[in-house]
């Protein structure tokens, strides 16, 4: 090869190699072909699309979308970043707890079938708690009784004192003591009723429960859990 041909070639590959290295240096200040990018507000409302965003939306939230209008990229401002953050923070928290409620289930089922040896024995214990209840109810009601006869008999002796116009202070007294006895013990009356109901839907519940955890259920229900 002479010398001539050789730096024609030469100048050649030159020219080539200058011509690529511009497109190359263009290509990266020039938009992709088929890149549409949409940028936000921030109330993450879509405002705008076109090749690359403004400058007074580079910190807004974007989506970038290719020649068929499928997403593939997107970015999040600092406000959605932040709110996303707090409810993963919020579902990491909910699992917790939900996994220290299934522990403390478990808990109370294992004391369940481990004090009852079976459902008669929770019906016993539910009778004995009622029975007490009953005793010290009809102490409150024998008492209510007896203060609402005094209450009675005071009113009378009032209406005789009035009616003979003598003093009646100490009888009004009386009937205000009787009264006042009678209101304090309706209360324990009505405290007592709505314990027997308490007891009845406890023991209810507990036996309900009791029940449902029998058999493979109870067996279950003791296992250690799975690690």
């Amino acid at each position: 090869m002479s010398d001539s041909t050789r730096a024609i070639l030469a100048a050649a590959l030159a020219i080539a190699l200058a011509t690529l290295f511009a497109e190359a240096a263009l290509a990266q200040t020039q938009p992709k072909k088929g890149r549409i990018v949409c940028w936000k507000d921030k109330s993450g409302k879509v405002v705008g699309c076109g090749d690359k965003v403004p400058p007074e939306f580079e910190d807004a939230a974007t989506k970038e979308l290719d020649r068929r209008g499928v997403t593939r990229k997107t970015t999040e401002t600092a406000e959605e970043e932040a709110r996303r953050a707090a409810q993963e923070e919020a579902k990491a928290r909910q699992a917790e707890e939900d996994k220290k409620r299934t522990a403390e289930q478990r808990r109370q089922d294992m004391a369940l079938l481990n004090t009852y040896a079976n459902d008669r024995e929770i019906d016993q214990r539910r009778d004995r708690e009622l029975q007490e209840v009953d005793r010290l109810l009809g102490q409150f009601q024998g008492l209510h009784k007896g203060a609402a006869a005094r209450q009675a008999d005071a009113q009378k002796r009032l209406a005789a004192a009035e009616t003979a116009r003598k003093p009646s202070d100490a009888v009004k007294d009386e009937v205000a003591r009787a009264e006042a006895e009678m209101a304090k013990l309706e209360k324990s009356i009505a405290a007592k009723s709505k314990e027997k109901e308490d007891i009845s839907a406890r023991y209810a519940e507990t036996k309900r429960r009791y029940l449902e955890l029998g058999g493979v259920k109870a067996q279950a229900a003791a296992a250690p859990p799975k690690k």
